[in-house]
């Protein structure tokens, strides 16, 4: 399978993914609108402020990963996929087969890199 292959079969799971939470939301919203909802008092009411926050979360988080795999398909179409965006070295096979939509290797997205304190400057 080339790189193409595999962004693109992670693609379409995750465009998947979008979709039923999409689905989920809209029958949250559906649903609310059909009862006078007052989360205070409404024992039923967190509830469904809890999965509508939930859910919204989970739909934000799916789309900002699909517009993450279109970029990293952009990439590889131009030839410039699996190398970090900061310091240009091959990011390894293992990280890319975790995270295919990622632009940094390890070091540089480590949050304790010496390189990014200020330090070694």
């Amino acid at each position: 399978m080339t790189q193409i292959d595999v962004l693109s079969a992670e693609r379409t799971k995750v465009a998947a993914q979008v979709g039923a939470l999409a689905e989920e939301w809209d029958a949250i919203v559906a649903a609310a609108q059909d009862v006078a909802m007052d989360d205070e008092h409404d024992p039923d009411g967190s509830t469904v402020g809890f999965e509508r926050a939930r859910v919204g979360a989970l739909l934000d988080q799916s789309r900002r990963r699909l517009a993450a795999l279109d970029q990293a398909l952009e990439r590889a179409h131009a030839g410039r996929y699996g190398r970090c965006e900061e310091c240009g070295v091959p990011i390894p096979p293992e990280r890319l087969a975790a995270l295919p939509e990622t632009v940094r290797c390890v070091a540089c997205a480590a949050p304790t890199d010496p390189r990014r304190s200020g330090i070694w400057a």
